[in-house]
């Protein structure tokens, strides 16, 4: 089989480059993305390797790079992104990069430096504007109440006793701004320490002011404290300094106020003038940093990838090569010894590298090449687990069984129709939709599922067809073909009239899915849904069960495990055929011997229950006697056949229990007797050969070989007792199917009754206006809940039915991916770095 339904054959390398040569031919197979570097250096610190100081070097050109982005950013300014990918520099560009980053970082730390000054120095200024303006209304004030009343006040009554009629006191006064947070507490502080012999008056600065540090917006107040004497001079000051607030100068006489006034409005201006330039200057400084930003960032990226993969090569004797070791798809060596030669010839090395295929027993990396179209799918089920190596691959076969079971229970034609166009209108915008790189998780999920949205889409339109459901309404396409004996007043004034097929029914079904009638129907219309949806879901599952037991039959073939093949498969494949298939043959047998239309003992009151008859064979019980003119079987040799099935399906189980294990214990019996190595014995016996190429895979021979006989009894106890009851309850977890149906198609009834039809019936223009704002919101109920909600729930169902009930069977998922060294996936990743481990 191709690639398509197993990983990729991989094949391990080993690499000998020139040291001249060894970085512009691992910038090429970076490039090529197809080669997983392996470590050969494990023991060796980050920090002793080769080219430690080459990786600091790209660090720091990456500090200064986020340094500009971040300035960037902050002034808004767009940054070019061409979507091209430029190639890694040469070892000697490095030098003149690290040249370009130091003089932009220092050119702007200058610039941001400069500007923080001045800002500092404008805001000074302001708050020193603004303390002039107020302080000469408070000086004002202090003009006009200068009496001995007031200093009383002041001053205490102490000292109001003590100074002489007509004395003029001197007081000191400091002024200054606030935070208007902090004044609350400031002025408290004031009263308490200074026991209330300080007068304060403040003024709010109705304009918020720029914060130099970070830029912020911050509103403050002026005040001004009158005092006397230095003592409390000295307290006030230590407060305001406790309390951050800045004190100015701010002289005593109205005249000298109006100078500084003067003087600080011209250097307020003066300023405006340079910060403006300056911050034309750090624009056109970033402006030029933009339009290079994000190239620099892919070079530096790739230069650091470059010389944390050269770390994990080894050194030879002689210093002048280097060996690594690297997994790469089989089918591209060529390619990759294709690039290894340009990489030579760029860096103009006359020696040409030499690329050796290794033996190996190691187990290799899983690789599933992918395309846009079956990455998403392949997702789904890495995401359970990544294959073992060459193991069958579900991928392929869930591109189809997975929006079916989807579509089995969302089946609608109107729901379906919507979530196809979605997908649709993402598949086909999906380049300018994957270059606007949005961190919206969610987004980003559904853009990464489209093509799954959009397959899910188009099968539940199919479904709906069956169904002949479209938001809970039918399409009489074909026209019924049932016909009503009744006359009208009679069919709409009898809730619980039944139509009679041999009578009302033509006898011919509808051509394509179910009859429009259906849809009408009262009382039977769920019996008759529920009835048809179960068998069906039932149906599904056990086919999808045995097609996954035939897949573990490739597994084993491939893998040369003979004795997994005749005695875990054949018993497993009996089983599950014996009972549940054959109960999949009786819903088909009732489907064709009995009808309503049929006279007995083939009518639809002689027809038996499934579920009852599948209790009783498995049990042996006796059937119950059936009406009259019935027959108890539904053919000859029914009994016969089902205690024959049943005796088969059980003697299987203690085959799938001891045969492996007591075949694998005989064969290192007889590799004892003769005196060969276990593991070879065992390997012999158990594999029939070694595998394709030495390698291991889902076979499971080799990991066999090393357990303890204990152990594989334990875990083949484990397996077939997880098998046999699994059988049972994954059959009945397929009822799920049938379950979320029913459940979808009655909340679209509901929604539909309960709400749009409201609107229908309303008549006039008022009843146009009501129909308009009723559908507007039966739309939103119909997107929100049976779109999405009802869609991620049988989502959620179906990939539960994929993990648990189908790759249970042939899936062991205990490989690990292949991780080659690619440019394009560490910077669509938006990696710092690529990882050295």
């Amino acid at each position: 089989m191709g690639s398509l339904f197993r990983s990729e054959e991989m094949a391990l390398c080993q690499l000998f480059l020139q040291s001249e040569a060894a970085y512009a031919c691992v910038s090429e197979l970076g490039e090529l993305g197809l080669v997983q570097f392996r470590d050969l250096n494990p023991d060796v610190n980050a920090f002793q390797r080769k080219f430690v100081n080459e990786v600091r070097r790209c660090d720091e050109m990456e500090r200064k790079l986020r340094y500009l982005e971040k300035e960037i950013k902050k002034d808004g300014i767009p940054m070019l992104d061409t979507g091209e990918s430029p190639e890694a520099p040469q070892p000697r560009e490095m030098i003149d990069l690290e040249a370009t980053f130091e003089k932009l970082e220092n050119e702007l730390r200058e610039v941001n430096q400069n500007a923080e000054a001045l800002k500092r120095n404008f805001l000074e200024l302001t708050e020193l504007k603004h303390i002039l303006r107020k302080t000469q209304v408070f000086f004002d004030e202090m003009a006009d109440n200068q009496n001995e009343d007031e200093q009383a006040q002041l001053l205490g009554e102490e000292g109001a006793r003590a100074s002489q009629p007509g004395q003029n006191l001197k007081l000191g006064f400091v002024a200054g701004v606030i935070l208007r947070e902090r004044l609350p507490a400031f002025e408290r502080m004031l009263w308490r320490a200074c026991r209330g012999n300080v007068f304060l008056r403040q003024a709010m600065i109705e304009t918020p002011l720029e914060d130099p540090t970070n830029g912020d917006q911050v509103h403050k107040s002026v005040f001004i404290i009158f005092f006397q004497g230095d003592q409390l001079k000295t307290r006030v000051k230590k407060i305001c300094e406790g309390f951050r607030a800045t004190l100015y100068p701010c002289p005593e006489a109205p005249a000298d106020r109006r100078e500084m006034a003067m003087g600080v409005m011209t250097r307020i201006e003066d300023l405006n003038t340079v910060l403006g330039q300056t911050q034309d200057h750090r624009h056109r400084v970033l402006v030029a940093a933009a339009k290079n930003l994000k190239n620099w960032f892919v070079k530096v990226r790739k230069i650091k990838a470059i010389y944390h993969t050269l770390n994990l090569f080894n050194l030879d004797v002689t210093q002048k090569c280097l060996i690594a070791e690297c997994w790469v798809p089989l089918l591209d060596i060529e390619t990759i010894q294709l690039a290894l030669r340009r990489g030579t010839e760029r860096s103009g090395s006359s020696v040409p590298p030499i690329l050796n295929r290794m033996q190996t027993f190691e187990n290799p990396p899983t690789y599933n090449r992918t395309n846009k179209f079956t990455k998403a799918f392949q997702a789904l089920i890495d995401a359970y687990g990544v294959a073992s190596y060459r193991e069958m691959n579900p991928a392929p076969y869930t591109i189809i069984t997975f929006p079916f079971l989807f579509a089995v229970m969302f089946g609608d034609l109107g729901h379906g129709a919507i979530m196809a166009l979605f997908g649709l209108w993402m598949i086909r915008k999906e380049k300018g939709l994957a270059a606007q790189k949005t961190d919206n998780e969610i987004w980003n999920i559904f853009f990464g599922g489209r093509y799954i949205i959009f397959l899910m889409g188009v099968f539940s339109m199919y479904t709906g067809l069956i169904y002949n459901d479209i938001f809970s309404k039918s399409l009489n396409i074909f026209g019924s073909h049932w016909h009503m004996s009744y006359n009208k007043s009679t069919v709409l004034e009898n809730k619980y009239l039944q139509l009679n097929p041999k009578g009302d029914y033509e006898g011919d079904p509808y051509p394509f899915g179910m009859d429009p009638i259906w849809q009408v129907a009262g009382a039977n219309k769920i019996i008759f849904h529920n009835a048809y949806k179960m068998k069906i879901s039932i149906i599904f599952g056990v086919i999808h069960m045995i097609f996954g037991v035939v897949m573990s039959w490739h597994n084993h073939t491939y893998f040369r495990n003979r004795i997994s093949m005749l005695y875990e498969f054949i018993p497993q494949l009996v089983f599950l055929l014996l009972l549940f298939f054959y109960m999949v043959l009786l819903m088909f047998i009732k489907w064709i011997k009995f009808a309503a239309t049929n006279a007995k003992p083939y009518s639809e009151a002689c027809a038996p229950s499934i579920l009852i008859t599948f209790i009783d064979m498995v049990l042996f019980n006796t059937p119950k006697a059936p009406p009259q003119d019935c027959e108890t079987y539904m053919f000859f040799g029914q009994h016969f056949i089902q205690v024959l099935f049943v005796l088969v399906a059980v003697g299987c189980i203690p085959v799938m229990l001891l045969a492996k294990p007591l075949l694998i214990m005989q064969a290192r019996k007889q590799a004892n007797e003769e005196v060969q190595p276990i593991a070879g014995a065992t390997s012999d016996a158990e594999t029939g050969g070694v595998s394709n190429g030495g390698s291991h895979g889902g076979g499971g021979g080799p990991h066999e070989e090393e357990e303890e006989l204990s152990e594989i009894f334990i875990h083949q106890s484990i397996h077939t007792i997880e098998y046999v009851l699994g059988s049972v309850s994954h059959t009945a977890s397929y009822l799920r199917l049938w379950a979320l149906s029913l459940a979808h198609a009655q909340l679209a009834e509901v929604l539909w009754t309960m709400v749009l039809s409201i609107g229908l019936k309303q008549e006039g223009w008022l009843g146009g206006i009501i129909l308009t704002c009723v559908f507007a919101f039966w739309a939103i109920l119909t997107v929100g809940i049976l779109v999405l909600m009802e869609g991620l729930s049988a989502f959620l169902h179906t990939l539960r039915l994929h993990w648990v009930e189908f790759q249970s069977k042939f899936y062991k998922g205990q490989g690990y991916a292949f991780q080659p060294f690619s440019f394009d996936a560490i910077i669509e990743n938006g990696a710092a770095s690529a990882e050295a481990e």
